[in-house]
């Protein structure tokens, strides 16, 4: 059996822009729904979403025929749950609040088979290996793993450099809304300072190596960020496009608000 190639880490190490959607709904039919909507990468949250291991395993299934990469969030880089949601099959990870090099490093550890890492060895029982049918899981496994980090504090920012040294660290990652939240800007993500500080970071990262990625929703923002070098990018929330699209439609017919959804019989 063939080993499953990242094209996630692959795309990311040639530079190419990658746009992806965040999924926090839980729910498999509405993963396989964004599946198919044409986007590079979908991010399967359990730091914010109501997502276990086996919600995310499932979601994994239902996006797994379609041409997008997964990516998960867990809610800590904990290195046993790490191990946990390799074996689902997964490749490319985000662990959020990472503040420092040395942390950065023991997720790398985390996400290798010995001698390169700690990663505990099992893949026969699990997914990643497709239960034993790919022979040589265990001499390859190591170079499709993608650890991006996730940078969205003040002591974060103030430790980038050592985070960006760490080898095996693939992307940073700049949460804006906690990043906002340190600074004393609760609830404004899109504060000049913020933004600033998130270019800047963007710019450090690139020329170091390590790609950077947001989540932005606001076109502006993100030719910013893509100009600043964002090279994966989501530009949505599954539960929030939801929100935005029923409260549109109940308006449209009790307030003859406009609405530009989508229209005609079901």
């Amino acid at each position: 059996m063939d080993f499953p190639e990242n094209r996630f880490k692959r795309r990311l190490r040639a530079g190419d822009v990658q746009y992806g959607l965040w999924l926090g709904l839980s729910e498999v039919f509405s993963a396989e729904i964004c599946a198919g909507a044409g986007f590079d990468w979908l991010l399967i949250d359990a730091e914010h979403g109501p997502n276990d291991l086996r919600t995310i395993f499932a979601q994994l299934q239902a996006i797994a025929p379609y041409d997008t990469q997964p990516v998960v969030r867990p809610p800590q880089g904990d290195h046993v749950l790490i191990k946990q949601l390799l074996e689902t099959g997964v490749q490319t990870l985000l662990i959020p609040m990472v503040e420092s090099g040395e942390q950065a490093a023991h997720l790398v550890e985390a996400m290798r088979y010995p001698p390169a890492g700690i990663r505990g060895v099992g893949s026969a029982l699990a997914r990643a290996s497709r239960w034993g049918r790919i022979g040589d899981y265990t001499q390859r496994a190591n170079d499709e793993m993608c650890l991006l980090v996730q940078v969205e504090t003040r002591a974060g920012m103030a430790q980038l450099d050592a985070i960006l040294a760490v080898e095996g660290v693939d992307g940073v990652f700049f949460g804006a809304a906690d990043l906002a939240a340190s600074c004393g800007l609760l609830g404004e993500p899109n504060h000049p300072d913020i933004v600033a500080m998130i270019e800047d970071g963007l710019r450090r990262s690139a020329a170091a190596g390590k790609p950077g990625g947001v989540l932005c929703g606001d076109r502006e923002l993100v030719h910013r960020y893509h100009s600043a070098g964002a090279r994966f990018i989501a530009v949505g929330v599954d539960s929030l496009l939801l929100a935005a699209a029923t409260s549109g439609l109940a308006a449209s017919y009790k307030h003859g608000e406009p609405y530009a959804g989508p229209g005609g019989g079901y």
